[in-house]
């Protein structure tokens, strides 16, 4: 079971309505799994605090389901107060929905359906029963990872989840290393932008003055941890031959960030 971090009033409101909603869900037969932020908040009941600390705020809530759950979700959010986008449900339906709060919280809650489809594609297949709540602690890491313009409020997440969690190759609790090294393994322009992001996040652990130099050390060992899981993991031959392409040709999507 997931226990609660130490978050601001702000924080609370967002972490009261993600808990209506899951129950809903629950309720409902609907699945439903927090991605972004404050699924990184809930992953971290020790470090949690960093976010505040650093200045990181929350702007909406996101969602992780399946293709088949649409229909399901459409009435969830509909029972709970919330106006489909139906611009957005024509242009993304099977990818995506929208949803805006009716009340004064003037919230968003975007789902995301079967992948991450930004950037780079981080799917979930058989990935969304791993944990009770949110997405595996992988799939969080490489939903930031996989932007190529990543911001501070991606950095911070990425190092609060860090400090919090060994890594390892299971998904309890632990950043499963193996599962991001194989979805690294077997894209060249994933194992691009996410490399080039983990030297981010040691930059800017390097740079901060608020954290003290345990934490420092346990992010940037963890780090190093993940780049010796990625290098040593076999790659494919589809991998092999991009990479003698390398920065010469575009890697990555031109998109809009993932609301986080």
């Amino acid at each position: 079971m997931i226990a609660l971090s130490k978050y601001g009033s702000a924080q609370s409101d967002f972490r009261r309505e993600v808990d209506r909603i899951l129950a809903a869900a629950k309720t409902e037969v609907v699945l439903l799994k927090v991605i972004g932020a404050l699924a990184f908040n809930m992953h971290c009941p020790k470090y949690g605090y960093l976010q505040e600390m650093l200045g990181r705020a929350y702007t909406d809530i996101d969602f992780a389901s399946y293709t088949k759950h649409g229909e399901g979700i459409s009435k969830l959010f509909a029972n709970l107060g919330y106006e489909e986008d139906f611009m957005v449900s024509r242009l993304f339906g099977r990818s995506r929905l929208l949803f805006h709060d009716n009340s004064d919280n003037k919230r968003h809650c975007d789902v995301f359906f079967d992948k991450l489809e930004f950037c780079h594609d981080i799917p979930f297949k058989d990935r969304l029963e791993v944990d009770e709540l949110t997405i595996p602690l992988a799939e969080l890491i490489l939903e930031k990872m996989q932007i190529v313009k990543i911001n501070q409020k991606d950095l911070i997440d990425t190092v609060m989840l860090l400090r919090e969690h060994e890594i390892g190759r299971t998904d309890s609790e632990t950043i499963n290393g193996q599962r991001i090294a194989q979805l690294c393994a077997a894209e060249w322009g994933l194992w691009r932008t996410a490399t080039m992001n983990l030297g981010r996040v040691g930059e800017y652990v390097s740079n901060a003055d608020k954290l003290d130099e345990e934490d420092k050390q346990n992010v940037q060992s963890k780090i190093e941890q993940l780049l010796k899981l990625i290098e040593e993991e076999p790659k494919s031959t589809g991998w092999r031959l991009r990479a003698r392409i390398g920065d010469k040709r575009k890697w990555y999507r031109d998109v809009e960030e993932l609301s986080r």
